[in-house]
C-alpha cells in the first residue's frame, strides 16, 4: 500500500514536526538550569517553530493530508495540534471551508465580512483593518479561545455549542462529519495532555516562555495573512492574494510564497505551486494584481503597495483549465 498520498517529499514536513515536538519538551527541561541568554534564545526559537508550523507545515497538512492513511493523518493532526496550541482539523475547518470559500472579503451591507479571517473584518469604510490592530487583538481573541477549549474538561473537549461559527462548518452528512467532531477533539485533548506535561517539567516555563511565545507567534502569523491580502481585490480570483517568487524563502517554505496561485487551486501539493503560476499565467497578466518584492511576513516594507481594493477590478472570463490528478487531487 502506498504510504504518501501525494509526494515521498512530505516526510521533511513530518520530521520537523517530530522535531519541533521534541525541542519543545528539552526547552522545557532544560529551562531551569538555562542562563537568561539561553532563555531568550530558547523564547525566539519557540516562536520561529511555531511561526513555520502554522503559517508553512500545519497550513499545507490542511489542504493536502499527507498519507492515505486516515489513522496516519489522525496522529499528525494531534501532533501538529500540541506543535500549534490549537486543532489543525479547527484550523482546517476556519481556513480552507471559510477563508478560501470567502476570499478575504470586504463587508457586506450588514457590516460584517463572510470570511472570519478577512482583514476588513473590522476595517472603516472599506478599508483594511490596522495591521496592529488586526495582529495583536487577533492573537488575544485566539489566545482566549485557545484557553477556554482547553478548559473544556468537563465536555471533554467536546465542540460546544457557544461554538456556532465553527460547526456551521463541519460538512452536513452523519459520517463524516462525528468523524471531523471527534478530530477536534482528538486535537484538543493531545493538546491538553502535552500541556500538562509542559506544566509537571516546569510550570515556570509554561507561563514565563511557553504562553508568550505562542501569543506573539499568533500576532505573526496574523501580520502573515495581513499582508498576504493587503491591497489585492477580493472580487478577482486572479487578484485577491499577494504572491513572493523570491527563489530561497519558497525552497525553504515548501513554496508559501505562491499565494495567488494556491487560492486559485487550494487542494493544489505544494510541489505544482510553479505549474499553477504557469497554467494562469496569461489570466493573471491581464489583471493588475500585486506581487510583493518582500515575503508576507515583511510585508510592511513594502511602502509602494499599490491599494487595488480601492477600486474594482473586473474578472477577465477565462475558458477552464484542465488539471491531471497529480495535480488537483485532494
Amino acid at each position: 500500500m502506498k504510504i504518501w498520498k501525494h509526494s515521498r517529499w512530505d516526510v521533511v514536513m513530518l520530521a520537523l514536526s517530530v522535531a519541533q515536538f521534541v525541542t519543545t519538551l528539552l526547552l522545557a527541561i532544560r529551562w531551569e538550569a538555562s542562563s537568561t541568554l539561553g532563555r531568550a534564545a530558547g523564547f525566539a526559537l519557540l516562536v520561529v517553530m511555531t511561526v513555520y508550523n502554522i503559517i508553512v507545515v500545519s497550513h499545507l497538512f490542511t489542504h493536502t493530508p499527507w498519507f492515505n492513511s486516515l489513522l496516519l493523518n489522525r496522529l499528525v493532526s494531534m501532533l501538529n495540534s500540541i506543535n500549534i496550541g490549537q486543532s489543525v482539523q479547527a484550523y482546517q475547518l476556519t481556513h480552507v471551508r471559510n477563508h478560501h470559500r470567502y476570499n478575504n472579503d470586504q463587508q457586506g451591507p450588514d457590516g460584517k465580512t463572510k470570511d472570519s479571517s478577512s482583514t476588513f473584518r473590522d476595517g472603516i469604510e472599506g478599508e483594511h483593518d490596522g495591521v496592529f490592530h488586526y495582529a495583536f487583538f487577533g492573537a488575544i481573541e485566539t489566545l482566549l479561545n485557545t484557553g477556554r477549549t482547553l478548559l473544556s474538561i468537563t465536555r471533554l473537549w467536546r465542540v460546544g455549542d457557544h461554538e456556532q461559527d465553527l460547526l456551521e462548518l463541519f460538512v452536513k452528512s452523519s459520517p463524516k462529519r462525528a468523524w471531523e467532531l471527534r478530530q477536534v477533539q482528538l486535537d484538543r485533548m493531545a493538546h491538553f495532555m502535552a500541556l500538562c506535561l509542559f506544566l509537571v517539567v516546569s510550570w515556570k516555563w509554561v507561563l514565563l516562555c511557553y504562553v508568550p511565545a505562542f501569543f506573539l507567534a499568533l500576532a505573526l502569523v496574523n501580520i502573515q495573512n495581513y499582508y498576504e491580502h493587503y491591497g489585492a481585490v477580493p472580487e478577482n480570483r486572479y487578484a485577491n492574494s499577494v504572491s513572493y517568487y523570491g527563489r530561497l524563502y519558497n525552497l525553504l517554505t515548501f513554496n508559501d510564497g505562491y499565494h495567488q496561485e494556491h487560492h486559485l487551486r487550494p487542494l493544489t501539493h505544494w510541489k505544482q505551486m510553479p505549474k499553477v503560476r504557469q497554467e494562469y499565467r496569461e489570466q493573471m497578466d491581464q489583471v493588475e494584481r500585486i506581487v510583493s518584492p518582500f515575503p508576507a511576513l515583511f510585508g510592511f516594507l513594502d511602502h509602494n503597495r499599490k491599494q487595488l481594493h480601492r477600486h474594482r477590478v473586473v474578472t477577465v472570463p477565462v475558458k477552464p483549465q484542465t488539471f491531471s490528478k497529480a495535480t488537483a487531487r485532494r
